[in-house]
Parts: C-alpha cells; sequence; structure tokens
C-alpha cells in the first residue's frame, strides 16, 4: 500500500494533469453524518450504510452485505450500490462527474457517495467513501473512510483518486426530494428505475415533486401516470393521463394506458372515443398494443362505474 500511496503522489505531480476545480469561499461540514468503520472488504456496505442511514433508512452494513458484497471481486461494485439504495425505497441519484455536483449536495445537508482508485490506473486498488465536507481555507475534502471517521484529504488527492474512479458519485434521495443541480435525463431515469423495482408510490411521489416545478413535462407526466396505475391509484392515474394528452393529443402510448384503465372499469365506449384520436398509423412497437385494446374494448360491454 505504501508503494501505490507513493505512486499516486507522483502521478498527482505530472505535468499535464486536469486543473484544480475552485472550492466555495464558505466551507461545508455535515457533522450529524453517521459513521460506520469500514473493515476489510466492507466499504461498499458501509459507505451505503452511512449515505442510506442519512436519508432516514435504519440499516447496518451486516445487513447489506449480501446485498453489494461480491466474494469473486471481493469488493462492492456501482450497480450493486445503485440497486440496493432502490430496494430500500430511495432514489438513487448518481452525479454528473463534477466536484461541483458533489459540492452542491453537500451544501443541502446530503453526503456524497463517491468511488475512489487509491492506486494507479494499471494496479488500481477500488475504494467507496463518503464526503461529508470540504475546508477552502485548507484545500481539503472531509471523508468518512475506511476506518477513519474524519478524513482530510487534499483537494489534489482526491480529485486524482476521484478522476481514476471516472468521477462516480451518488446520492440517495427520499421520494419526494429534488437533487440539488437536477439533471432532468439522469433524475427522470432514477425514478424510472425505482417505478421498475417496484417501489410504485416512492416512484410517484418524485415525479410529483418534479411536476410541481415543471407541470408540462411529458416523460414525468407519463411515469407519473403509469406509477399510480401500477399502484392501484385508478383515479389519479387516468387524470395524469388526460393531462398528458391535453398536451400531446393523440399520444400513441398514452392513449393506450388510459384505454386500459378505462376498460377495467367497464367504460367501453370511453375507452374507444380514446382510441379514435390516436394517428393512424401508430409507431409500429405500440400498434399492435392498440390493436389489442381496441380489440377488447369492441368486444366488451359497457358498465362504466
Amino acid at each position: 500500500m505504501l508503494r501505490l500511496l507513493m505512486i499516486a503522489a507522483l502521478l498527482a505531480g505530472c505535468a499535464g494533469a486536469p486543473p484544480l476545480p475552485e472550492l466555495p469561499d464558505s466551507g461545508v461540514e455535515l457533522t450529524a453524518t453517521p459513521f460506520h468503520p469500514q473493515e476489510q472488504y466492507q466499504c461498499g456496505p458501509a459507505a451505503l450504510a452511512t449515505v442510506l442511514e442519512s436519508s432516514g433508512v435504519n440499516v447496518s452494513p451486516d445487513a447489506l452485505v449480501d446485498q453489494v458484497w461480491l466474494p469473486g471481486r471481493q469488493g462492492s461494485l456501482q450497480l450493486e450500490l445503485v440497486a440496493t439504495t432502490r430496494r430500500h425505497g430511495r432514489v438513487a441519484y448518481v452525479l454528473p462527474p463534477s466536484l461541483d455536483a458533489v459540492i452542491a449536495e453537500l451544501t443541502q445537508d446530503r453526503p456524497v457517495l463517491v468511488m475512489q482508485n487509491l492506486g494507479t490506473p494499471r494496479w488500481p486498488v477500488w475504494h467507496f467513501a463518503v464526503v461529508i465536507g470540504f475546508d477552502p481555507d485548507r484545500g481539503r475534502m472531509l471523508l468518512r473512510s475506511g476506518t477513519t471517521e474524519r478524513q482530510e484529504m487534499s483537494l489534489r488527492a482526491f480529485m486524482l483518486s476521484w478522476r481514476m474512479a471516472e468521477s462516480w458519485a451518488m446520492v440517495a434521495l427520499t421520494p419526494g426530494e429534488l437533487p440539488a443541480a437536477p439533471d432532468r435525463q439522469r433524475y427522470l431515469a432514477s425514478l424510472a428505475d425505482l417505478e421498475r423495482s417496484g417501489h410504485l408510490t416512492a416512484a410517484a411521489t418524485g415525479y410529483r415533486a418534479w411536476l410541481d416545478a415543471r407541470p408540462t413535462d411529458a416523460v414525468a407526466l407519463f411515469g407519473k401516470a403509469n406509477s399510480l396505475a401500477a399502484a392501484g391509484e385508478v383515479s389519479a392515474a387516468e387524470e395524469a393521463f388526460r393531462k398528458l394528452l391535453e398536451q400531446r393529443p393523440g399520444d400513441a402510448a398514452a392513449s393506450n394506458n388510459l384505454a386500459r384503465l378505462l376498460l377495467a372499469r367497464g367504460c367501453r365506449r370511453e375507452a374507444l372515443d380514446v382510441l379514435d384520436f390516436v394517428p393512424d398509423p401508430a409507431p409500429a412497437r405500440l400498434q399492435e398494443a392498440l390493436d389489442a385494446t381496441r380489440s377488447e374494448a369492441e368486444a366488451a360491454t359497457d358498465a362504466c362505474r
């Protein structure tokens, strides 16, 4: 390990290294962030437990080992950390690869889970830690790392180790909580993944929060409607689909899904009316579903309730 640290130190001083970003004038330290000493091969479970507990989930590293630990790799991968975050009902939001994104989350009192390479590109030593703050006066990043509750790391060393891990970072958001500087595509994809994991109400809550400030976002409206429908909140789902169709009349996917909800309530005539507004032909990937819904509606009996 000493040799690896010496190599990393040499690399940090190499000419041609990317310029260091500047830290804000006012520092931040999230002193209330939990600390779980990370034993050998346990940095993934411990780091994830830290951010999950900070988001309100009562969980220990030991409880996460089977969910994120890969014996064959003697460690954890980002995919396992993201999936386990969703499994606990949290939005796993992977940040854009910039220090500004990390700083923005810290200023919103959210610790940030990061991946580091403490070795070299050729001989990597992968490590997960949690950034809890920064000290601009001394040029230091503050972390919960390994068995060190408050590790001070120079900005240069941190950026080197983080960049060699592709600047990967993640926060665990409670449903309805938005990232500090949300990237639309990243955030909506995170909600869609949460929906697919079965946390339907949590996903719908996330879509609602997004739509509060962006009420015409068609992708978010569609996601919200689908989450509500899958969660059995039929009236709210129908309302969301209708709102989407006001913005995008004849949208094939929304029309099909709304028609199916109407059919489930026995509203045959309403379902057919919705389908009649879809331009003909619809995209090939949706036409089969539309044809099946229409056939079912034509064969049904009106018993709207």
